[in-house]
């Protein structure tokens, strides 16, 4: 990968088109691990939604031994998605190049653990479902929320049903019929650019989603190999640069 192209992409100077490249990549991970999760896990591990809605049906149903994986669940998304915001604003403060790098980094690294050591885990421990479930939220809350503050809340990477409602929205604009008859009111337009990023997004997540499936059916834990060492490889330009500014900084 060009050094150039991943620090565009990870490095803390943002511009509009890197953002949604960046989005892009994301949702593209995104989307692999939520379906090749539910392989694992039996269980959609990027939206919390269905979360919420599970312990609701289990505690009707009386599977009360059921919600607490799901809080485990609830509560691993928070905690990533506050650990982002954490290290973000650690980075920021200081000036640091790696303030967007450093969550893509530890999710890079969490990936890599669950690939390697994921297809060792005994499948028979009780533990070993809430720990892989937990594992996987809290990385889907740590990338939504990065992708969040990186875009102020114009992108989201980890569900599509936001985007798929975006979607019908600029189409809606796009096909509004003008009769001429309130020419006095502004037009009805799409945001045509706005529309390309949407479709962009659901793709690259379905796209995501097929190869995460086929690979955690036909390949297993190693399928998140790939994922990590394309984080890594975002992550590691803009870490190295403020590793280099350390070294230059006079000593005192």
């Amino acid at each position: 990968m060009p050094v150039q192209f991943a620090r565009t992409l990870a490095g803390a100077q943002r511009v509009q088109r890197a953002n949604q490249q960046l989005g892009m990549v994301l949702a593209f991970i995104a989307g692999a691990l939520n379906a090749g999760g539910f392989l694992a896990v039996k269980q959609y591990t990027s939206h919390m939604t269905g979360i919420v809605s599970a312990m609701a049906d289990n505690a009707v149903l009386g599977h009360s031994n059921a919600i607490p994986l799901g809080l485990a669940a609830l509560g691993a998304f928070v905690i990533g998605a506050a650990v982002s915001s954490l290290m973000v604003n650690f980075a920021r403060r200081r000036q640091l190049h790696s303030q967007y790098a450093m969550p893509l980094m530890l999710e890079a690294l969490l990936l890599l653990c669950f690939g390697v050591v994921g297809a060792q885990l005994n499948e028979r421990h009780p533990l070993t479902l809430p720990f892989t479930m937990a594992l996987l939220c809290f990385v889907m809350g740590l990338q939504n929320a990065l992708i969040t503050k990186l875009s102020g809340a114009e992108i989201r990477t980890t569900h599509i049903t936001g985007i798929v409602t975006d979607i019908g929205i600029e189409l809606g604009r796009m096909f509004y019929w003008h009769s001429g008859r309130h020419d006095d009111l502004p037009p009805v337009h799409a945001d045509r650019a706005h529309l390309r990023l949407l479709f962009g997004l659901a793709g690259c997540f379905t796209a995501g989603a097929f190869m995460g499936a086929y690979g955690f059916r036909y390949v297993g834990y190693a399928t998140t190999l790939p994922l990590a060492a394309l984080l890594l490889a975002l992550a590691a330009v803009p870490m190295m640069d403020d590793v280099r500014n350390y070294r230059r900084r006079p000593l005192a």
